[in-house]
């Protein structure tokens, strides 16, 4: 495998800061600038936004004026996350569906062309097929309208946690901007062999994560995936190999690099910016 060609994206809470998803806070302390600047120099293409900092930052210099300072720094990729509760009824439909349109309205005015999405959370009871599937053709036609492409991610500590139930759902629904996030972590953590990677079709492979972790989880899965990724070629998930599966499907995309550490995210931006970058192209260049 070789660097050329590769952009990297840096998920929103690799460069966000000493956060981390659903805690006290998910805003960043390193304004929009900031991390566009150091990102930039670092070699980034693209950086992830969480809902909740966008709109922190709408409130502080506008987004129009965000958009601005990412394509003067030619930060030309821009995802969003993360939405939940898309296929629920009742308050907790009601409050995703105002969220959604909140998401979809800042992304076209971003230039943001993913917004990432979860599956239940912490729900292990079988996924509702049909209906997960129908509300993700109804998210992706109104994706649509902004240009924007919805990727749900597999994760195992939900009720899609495995790629063939994942395919039901979005290969089911057929949506042209609908597709599947695969992250190495949670394709590793999740049981399931980088070959699995195969079973998906070209056109639902629509977004790739990387980062590594350790042999033995540390505590539960939720402690494990918030606090103790490693940088990619630290630990021991192959970080390659995952590479070379997703690529033979076809995926010809830039990669999201999603390292959430207790231990990097408290290292100043420059460092982990620099350090995150170099670590994830070396792993293009092994076989």
């Amino acid at each position: 495998m070789s660097k050329q060609n590769i952009e990297l994206l840096a998920s929103y809470f690799t460069l966000a800061g000493d956060v981390y998803p659903f805690g006290p806070t998910e805003i960043s302390p390193y304004s929009l600038q900031e991390r566009a600047e150091v990102s930039a120099k670092a070699g980034w293409k693209g950086l992830g936004f969480s809902h909740a900092d966008l709109m922190v930052t709408a409130q502080k210099i506008g987004l129009k004026t965000a958009k601005q300072i990412l394509d003067d720094n030619g930060i030309k990729h821009r995802e969003i996350e993360f939405l939940v509760d898309w296929y629920l009824d009742g308050e907790k439909r009601k409050a995703s569906d105002v969220q959604r349109v909140e998401m979809l309205e800042t992304a076209q005015t971003i230039g943001a062309r993913k917004i990432k999405i979860a599956p239940g959370l912490h729900d292990y009871t079988p996924a509702n097929i049909p209906v997960m599937r129908d509300a993700f053709a109804g998210l992706c036609e109104d994706a649509r309208k902004y240009d924007v492409t919805i990727v749900m991610e597999v994760m195992p500590f939900s009720n899609v946690a495995t790629i063939d139930t994942a395919l039901a759902i979005i290969a089911g629904a057929n949506q042209p901007n609908g597709g599947i996030l695969v992250d190495n972590w949670h394709i590793q953590r999740g049981g399931m062999p980088y070959s699995e990677i195969a079973k998906i079709p070209p056109q639902f492979l629509k977004a790739v994560e990387l980062d590594d972790a350790l042999e033995e989880v540390q505590g539960t899965l939720w402690e494990d995936t918030i606090y103790h990724r490693l940088l990619c070629g630290e630990g021991c998930f192959n970080p390659p190999e995952f590479i070379k599966e997703v690529q033979q499907v076809g995926y010809d995309d830039y990669y999201g690099v999603e390292i959430l550490s207790q231990v990097y995210r408290k290292l100043p931006l420059e460092e982990i910016a620099r350090r995150a970058f170099e670590t994830t192209m070396a792993q293009f260049n092994r076989d």
